[in-house]
């Protein structure tokens, strides 16, 4: 099966199947460590995993909080964001001075030359570098969290080590280069390519890469691609010195005006074959697995954004006098102002629980893609609460704020910065694909063979001894269980929430079990429903999460921590409800066949009296496009 570009020009694409193939032999299939969230999908309330709270490993170490220390104070002081934001650049000049703190280097062993941080503590700075400057937190996130350092640490060899880390130790920057202009979350239908030289010593790389973070300035690249001869993917260490390597446009944004992402270009690149990584054949899975500790950054970098907003609501509605009193004291906001802190006080005990999970060695997978969904759609609610609250100075530019003296708060600039953050490193959408296939994980491996339509009589024979013996077990269990008082006592005032999540996690495993029985091969489909499951497990683990560190934080002096506990818990119980209540009543078969008749043209009458967007030329072309499609379909 080649994809290489036919005579007519067009690049041939993997079909549906070929392409679920592709992600599924990249997936990680083996569950030998710990993972709270996959026992909560299977029914299990696991809850010596993430309680009592750890502690962050090392933060309190003092090279780390010396370290700590002065990065806030160069934020403070010298870190002009709204100068960043107007220019479109992080000055050569920060560069150089976060290189020689060290922050290019956090998580690379000190034999290396790095600071060898914890995970905890990499993700506490990256929360401080996220509560002021979205752009320094990518440049920062994209270099070690996806870049070089992490997937070399994990694959690399000890000559590949010992050669590269030094350099971005050192300050080199790196990025990571998968997506092209065909190819987002399906990286099965990849059209970069490698083919080996003549002489055996190297491959020679050709391809495109867009929107990759940091290329536009990066020294090392690790870059996707295919070998021309078999379409296995493989990961390969560039550097961009190398002849045929091109920023051939830098991207510019809604926001993140400073992100240096581009399209680079491979034209004949010559890559040493002491530059694959870890495996020919590998590239996918390592990209996964890289992406399973990546991902923790961003969920810490939203927690240190919604701090930063309940700061500002907090003053504000304070000092902000209408109608004769604080604008906090209005009802109206005042419940805007208690559900922000409530949610902050969440946001940042899922990252720190994920984190402590990654530093333990679990196989954090899921909890790292909840994490990663959680958090940033948690967190862009809170700026746009936050925009709300301040009214037309939070719509406002902090350099039209300071010009007619004002306190410059950049609020409109924090709501530009955060949007991508729901689809950097997986849109949320394909985070709830990821998490609901592992979610059934279990259950397609003891009755795929039964609910598999392409199954013959003999399969489905073969499998029906495995599939008595686990559900004759596994499914009455479900529905028992002591979930009242005095349960979970330890938990004071939280005690009946946590009932309530012990509760819901069997019955949200009888759910599964329930869609899978009535929809069977074709729950892959039924991405609403999935959805919905994804949804309640991610509370539960909310939930979890930051009850147990608010026991933690009141045993050690801080007796508020349980009040915003309790108060974030009784919102999340009202959203599992509702949408375990919409499992089975919803809307679900109707809209999707609206929106077929949308792309189909049957409402364009609903387009008529307006200039739009798109222009007349590019009107046709879209027409004539969706026409082609619809031949080919």
């Amino acid at each position: 099966m080649s994809q290489d570009i036919p005579a007519n020009g067009k690049k041939k694409h993997l079909t549906e199947d070929e392409a679920r193939e592709v992600a599924e032999a990249a997936r990680e299939s083996k569950w030998d460590r710990p993972s709270f969230l996959r026992e909560i999908f299977l029914g299990n309330l696991r809850l010596d995993l993430v309680h009592p709270f750890p502690q962050a490993e090392g933060i309190n170490r003092p090279e780390f909080q010396e370290f700590y220390a002065k990065m806030k104070k160069f934020l403070e002081e010298d870190v002009d964001s709204d100068k960043i934001d107007r220019d479109g650049k992080i000055p050569d000049e920060i560069r150089h001075r976060l290189a020689k703190l060290g922050a290019f280097g956090m998580k690379i062993k000190k034999e290396y030359g790095g600071l060898e941080f914890t995970q905890a503590e990499y993700n506490k700075v990256m929360q401080l570098v996220g509560s002021q400057d979205g752009n320094v937190a990518a440049l920062l996130s994209a270099h070690q969290s996806i870049g070089l350092p992490q997937p070399l640490k994990t694959f690399g060899t000890e000559e590949q080590k010992k050669k590269y880390l030094p350099r971005v130790a050192r300050g080199e920057v790196s990025a990571f280069a998968l997506t092209e202009a065909e190819v987002g979350s399906d990286p099965a239908n990849l059209h970069s390519t490698v083919e080996d030289t003549a002489d055996g010593q190297a491959f020679i790389l050709n391809g495109e890469k867009l929107w990759c973070t940091n290329g536009t300035i990066a020294d090392l690249i690790v870059v996707m691609a295919k070998h021309k001869e078999d379409n296995a993917i493989s990961a390969f260490i560039i550097e961009t010195s190398w002849p045929g390597v091109k920023v051939e446009h830098r991207c510019h944004f809604m926001g993140l005006k400073a992100l240096e992402n581009g399209v680079i270009s491979f034209k004949n690149v010559r890559v040493p074959k002491e530059n694959l990584l870890w495996q020919r054949g590998k590239g996918l899975k390592l990209a996964l697995i890289t992406l399973n500790t990546g991902r923790l950054t961003i969920p810490a970098i939203c927690a240190g954004t919604a701090k930063a907003c309940v700061e500002v609501v907090r003053k504000w509605g304070r000092s902000r006098v209408q109608w004769g009193q604080p604008v906090g004291k209005h009802e109206a906001i005042a419940q805007k102002i208690a559900d922000m802190a409530s949610m902050t006080f969440a946001m940042e005990s899922v990252s720190d629980i994920a984190t402590a999970m990654s530093d333990k060695g679990y196989d954090i997978r899921l909890e790292a893609a909840v994490a990663k969904m959680y958090n940033t759609e948690a967190g862009w609610k809170i700026v746009d609460d936050t925009l709300q609250v301040r009214g037309g100075r939070g719509y406002e530019t902090a350099d039209s704020l300071r010009a007619r003296g004002d306190e410059p708060i950049p609020i409109e600039r924090a709501m530009r910065d955060f949007r991508i953050n729901l689809i950097f490193e997986g849109s949320s959408e394909i985070m709830r694909l990821f998490i609901a296939r592992e979610a059934v994980d279990k259950h397609l491996d003891v009755a795929w063979n039964m609910i598999n339509p392409k199954s013959t009589m003999g399969q489905r024979l073969g499998a029906l001894p495995k599939v008595i013996a686990f559900y004759a077990v596994w499914y009455p269990s479900r529905w028992l269980g002591w979930s009242f008082w005095p349960r979970y006592s330890e938990f004071g005032r939280l005690a009946k929430h946590m009932r309530f999540v012990n509760r819901v996690t069997r019955k949200l495993s009888r759910e599964i079990f329930h869609g899978m029985m009535r929809h069977q091969a074709k729950l892959a489909y039924k991405q609403a429903f999935l959805f919905r499951v994804v949804d309640v497990g991610a509370e539960l683990f909310a939930m979890s999460a930051t009850m147990s560190r608010a026991v933690k934080l009141s045993k050690e002096g801080n007796r508020d921590a349980p009040e915003l506990a309790d108060l974030f818990c009784c919102n999340a119980r009202r959203r599992v409800k509702n949408l375990l209540k919409n499992l089975w009543n919803n809307d679900d078969v109707f809209k999707y066949g609206i929106a077929k008749n949308i792309l189909n043209d049957k409402y364009t009458w609903l387009e008529d009296g307006i200039s739009g967007f798109i222009k007349p030329e590019q009107k046709t072309f879209s027409t004539q496009k969706t026409k082609m499609e619809k031949t080919v379909a």
